[in-house]
Order: C-alpha cells, then structure tokens, then sequence
C-alpha cells in the first residue's frame, strides 16, 4: 500500500468520521452485555439516524412479516448485529455530502452494492450477510473522500470517464497516484471496522490474493467485488449499463463457483430488491 498516502489519511484532520452512533453502536455490540434498551437509546440520540433504522428494518430488504414501529422491537426482530449494520447504513449517508449529482450516484452506487452483496451471501452462504453488506456499502468509499479532499481532481477524473469513454479506474490512473480502493483501505482502517473488511474493500477490483491468503477472505472480497460488477452490469450509480460485462468470465464467479443459472438468478433477485427497496435508503 501507498506508505505516503497512508500517512496521509491516518494524520488527516478534516477528513469525514463515521457517525458517533455507529462508533457507540458498534462498541456496545462488541461489549456483549448491551441489551436492547441500552442499543435502542443510543439509536435514539441522533433522530435522523433513528428514522431511517426504522424505515430501512420495514424494506423487504429484512423481511419481517409485520411493521417494526419502535427501535427496541428492530432490535429484538432483527438481531444485534443486523442493527450495528443497519446503523452504520443508516448514519453513514451523512457522509456523503453536500448531496449533488456525484454524491446522489455515488450514494446509489454504494447502497446497491450492499444490497447486491447481501443477497449473494444469503444465496450462497459464502460469508456473513452482514459483512458483506458492510463491504459493498464501503466499497468506494474511497471516492467520496477523495471527492471531499479535493473535489475539482475528482471531477476531472469524472469527465475523462465520459470524455474518453474510459473506466474510472484508468480515469483515476492519469490524475492520482493512488487509487480509490487504497484511499477506500485506508479510510475504513482509520474508522476501526475489522482488517477482513478493510482487505475486502481495497481489493474489490484487483482480487489480489496471497498463495496462504485466508479462505473467507477471498469469499467475502470476491462477493463484494462481485456485487460491483452486479450495479455496473444493470447501470446502478454510474451513467450507463455495461451490457458488455460477462460476470461468468470473472475472478469472483471462479471463486464463489457460480455456474450462469445461478447468477442469472442472483442478478435477477438483486435487481427486483434494489427496485423494491431503494427509496427506503434515500
């Protein structure tokens, strides 16, 4: 990893910090003696957050068969650590801001990957539902802090995408010397979210594993790369569909051994949730 870049993010100041919530969140689900009263008030603090948890545990995203009206029922129904990932969700929204265009599809981009590395968990039982939620919703959190660290450079990487029609990440090649997953990396190392996490998020493109490299780690950044591919391949969060995309012919469909009516079913479940579901995450 970039050591400069890394010095870089672990020293800056004025970098956005994940959400209060989440961090006490998270802390008390770790402690594992919180009860659901104690998680339900520390939700409560901040209303914002408090009412997208609510709106977002009704999707049929979570599946439960009748209205969840109070936090310390979202919590009962849905599990402790369904609710630390629903709250990260639910609060990290507020990073993405000022809410323009960019952030808008930026935000969908990352919203649609959880939800598409979600359900290829379920399907597969590959890895944990809710890490690999985490790790597509994080994905390419690496482009929204570049974008707050300097947003003219961003943008300029933006229009060779379109200007040149080509990838981002040739885009962003001409322009940093560093890429979006090693800002990405880093930024989710500094917020102290677990190294399987932050392995997953930095080699969501490059699938770049060890010889020894550990066998959930593989599975769970191959299901978040995967879930990439899945917005990319129906045009979720970026300006058009690359129809051209063959998902069979990847590194993630070898090594979640995904044969094409398996994945045609994947991408078609994926599809009917993110329609259904994506004005719960707005």
């Amino acid at each position: 990893m970039n050591r400069d870049l890394e010095i870089m993010i672990m020293t800056a100041s004025d970098l956005p910090t994940i959400p209060v919530v989440a961090t006490k969140v998270m802390q008390l689900v770790e402690s594992e003696s919180a009860t659901a009263e104690e998680l339900a008030k520390v939700v409560a603090s901040d209303p914002a957050v408090a009412a997208r948890v609510l709106k977002i545990s009704n999707s049929s995203f979570y599946g439960c068969q009748r209205q969840i009206q109070t936090l310390s029922h979202a919590i009962v129904v849905l599990g402790f650590g369904t609710l630390k990932s629903l709250v990260v969700a639910a609060s990290v929204k507020q990073v993405y801001q000022p809410y323009g265009l960019t952030e808008k599809m930026l935000w969908e981009h990352s919203f649609g990957a959880g939800l598409a590395a979600r359900i290829i968990a379920k399907e597969t039982r590959a890895v944990s539902e809710e890490e690999a939620f985490l790790g597509g919703l994080f994905h390419d959190i690496g482009k929204i802090i570049m974008n707050t660290m300097n947003s003219q450079q961003f943008q300029s990487v933006m229009q060779k995408c379109y200007n040149d029609q080509i990838t981002f990440e040739e885009a962003e090649r001409q322009v940093y010397s560093y890429t979006h997953s090693e800002v990405g990396g880093l930024v989710i190392k500094k917020w102290n979210f677990p190294d399987m996490l932050m392995h997953a998020v930095l080699n969501h493109h490059t699938f770049d594993f060890s010889e020894n490299e550990d066998p959930y780690q593989t599975r769970l950044t191959s299901v978040v790369g995967l879930a990439n591919m899945f917005c990319h391949k129906v045009g979720i969060g970026i300006r058009e569909p690359n129809d051209e995309l063959d998902l069979l012919q990847t590194v993630p469909a070898e090594r979640l051994n995904l044969d094409e009516e398996r994945m045609g079913t994947l991408l078609e479940r994926f599809m009917e949730a993110y329609e259904k579901d994506k004005t719960f995450f707005n």
